[in-house]
């Protein structure tokens, strides 16, 4: 098959374990490029935390993509242009930040340049922080700080702890919501019908790509509709055990220039 287009989550898969792009990798997915190949960034990161990546990458030269927040936001990178936003329904916040009350999980989501954050920082907050180097504004009442529209809701907290609000929210919001992980310590609350699998097509529309030429990379749970909607799904070694069962092929991990490898394999001529 002639993979047409790259899908590439980003933590955990195209970013080593350093969040680095190794020299091999980078220069795998140039050398696609170069072939015709358009490569798709779809990550749960704000577009901030994804820019720098895309300009290293030279999406904006060969015509690529950025989907952010799992899909709730997709740009064309040559224009900058947002061609799909999805909004979270705010009407949900409130009974949300009720379920929350007692928990130890921070709340956060983003405005165009700044993370906002509810009172309860913990160390997993800074991973996000560290991850998009922007402004984090701590704030004593969420709700009342929300004064703009959001893609997507983020909670951050100790594993145990959010696998047991997941478990109670997605019961809650059945139908209303996607809710899943993307780390152990981070939970994605997105607007229902938006993941990575689900917007995926439109940009094939747009392309004129169909799914069979499409390849794509992913290592955790908010990658699982995309690895299993694309031709070639290709699971990260170091992948959660659930994708690497849906998968098509499991590549090495993302220290071992796993990408790189596969292109090798599957798109390289």
């Amino acid at each position: 098959m002639d993979y047409k287009l790259i899908a590439l989550d980003l933590d955990g898969t195209l970013t080593n374990s350093r969040k680095e792009i190794t020299p091999r990798t980078r220069y795998a997915l140039l050398d696609a490029q170069a072939q015709g190949k358009k490569v798709i960034l779809a990550s749960g990161r704000h577009p901030l935390g994804v820019y720098p990546i895309a300009r290293d990458l030279h999406l904006d030269r060969y015509g690529g993509y950025i989907m952010s927040f799992n899909g709730g936001k997709i740009i064309e990178c040559a224009t900058d242009r947002t061609i799909v936003t999805k909004l979270f329904p705010r009407e949900y916040l409130p009974d949300i930040m009720s379920v929350l009350q007692d928990s130890n999980l921070t709340v956060i989501t983003w405005d165009d340049k700044r993370i906002f954050a509810n009172n309860k920082v913990n160390d997993y907050t800074y991973i996000e922080k560290d991850v998009l180097k922007i402004e984090m504004v701590v704030v004593d009442d969420f709700l009342s700080s929300i004064k703009f529209d959001v893609n997507k809701i983020l909670l951050a907290g100790e594993p145990d702890e959010l696998d047991e609000y997941q478990k109670l929210l997605s019961k809650r919001y059945d139908g209303l919501l996607e809710i899943y992980k993307s780390a152990p310590y981070f939970l994605e609350l997105m607007p229902f019908g938006i993941s990575k699998g689900s917007m995926l097509p439109l940009l094939l529309e747009k392309l004129h790509i169909s799914r069979e030429e499409l390849i794509a990379f992913g290592d955790n749970y908010n990658d699982m509709t995309m690895i299993g909607y694309a031709g070639m799904g290709v699971a990260m070694a170091n992948g959660e055990p659930e994708i690497k069962k849906i998968a098509n092929y499991v590549c090495p991990s993302n220290d071992e220039d796993g990408i790189a490898q596969a292109l090798q394999k599957f798109v390289l001529k």
